[in-house]
């Protein structure tokens, strides 16, 4: 199975954090346009911040963009909610986040469940309204454990929008990550889940949690550069996606793909020390 993973798109964002002019769609369209060429994709799944100011208007651009250039190659596409998103204007837009849902969660969590050749796909709400940093809750960790009593045909991916792994030398991903990881990975511990895949960091990052892989994509919109000094942060340039192969001897296999940008790799914004300690304490 080949699913393409995308996330952190931000539609609504026209500028980063220190004005310097932006325009989110346009990196979406010039990374599905790089994409195009792509054949045997089984799903697509957008882990999450699909809209930056939460709008409805936002999620209508994201469904006429990934859910147009998924029905070219005949996929499926699923979504989650991100820290940025607003649940009423994703359900209003997108529903569950699914199509063709055979399962939702009972609460107001946007959660759900579907099948594509044998492979059962579950999408998770991450989002704590107002916050930065996500979390699964007990409620919605049951429900999964629920779902996964009964193992699918070939196994389960489950998708959400912020990693339950960081790097130890990232102050931001450390604080701003999921707060609830033990917990997931209590419920996943010898389960048939073959991957999680997430967002959020708008980095590349491989980890495993209960001995399963997480995948965390990194972001359309642009990307965080950790060459910079400790302490620091700087997002550049950069729209990018992945592509998920699951089964076969060496599954699961990931690759990550970059849309062809003449202006990659250029600051969108940048953080010293200074602000960065500002963002931990105001948000974390």
């Amino acid at each position: 199975m080949r699913i393409l993973h995308l996330s952190d798109t931000h539609i609504g964002r026209v500028d980063g954090p220190e004005g310097r002019r932006f325009e989110a769609v346009d990196s979406l369209r010039l990374l599905l346009g790089e994409l195009r060429h792509q054949r045997d994709v089984d799903a697509v799944v957008v882990t999450g911040d699909l809209a930056d100011d939460g709008s409805v208007e936002a999620y209508t651009t994201v469904r006429e963009l990934i859910g147009g250039f998924a029905r070219s190659l005949d996929a499926p596409v699923f979504y989650t909610t991100g820290n940025h998103d607003e649940r009423s204007a994703f359900a209003k837009v997108l529903g569950s986040g699914h199509s063709d849902a055979v399962l939702e969660f009972p609460g107001a969590e946007r959660a759900a469940v579907s099948t594509v050749g044998g492979r059962r796909f579950v999408t998770l709400d991450s989002l704590v309204p107002g916050q930065v940093y996500g979390r699964l809750g007990t409620e919605q960790l049951r429900w999964l454990r629920d779902v996964l009593s009964t193992p699918a045909e070939l196994g389960t991916v489950v998708a959400f929008h912020h990693p339950p792994i960081a790097l130890d030398i990232s102050a931001t991903q450390k604080v701003f990550g999921l707060r609830d990881p033990g917990e997931l990975a209590d419920v996943i511990r010898g389960s048939d889940v073959r991957v999680l895949l997430t967002g959020h960091f708008h980095l590349q990052l491989f980890g495993l949690l209960a001995a399963v892989p997480v995948w965390v994509t990194p972001g359309v919109v642009n990307r965080i550069d950790l060459t910079t000094a400790p302490g620091t942060e700087r997002a550049v340039r950069g729209a990018s996606a992945s592509l998920v192969e699951l089964g076969g001897a060496t599954g699961p296999m990931f690759h990550t793909l970059h849309a062809r940008d003449p202006r990659a790799h250029e600051t969108v914004y940048e953080l010293d020390e200074e602000r960065t300690r500002e963002i931990i304490a105001r948000h974390g």
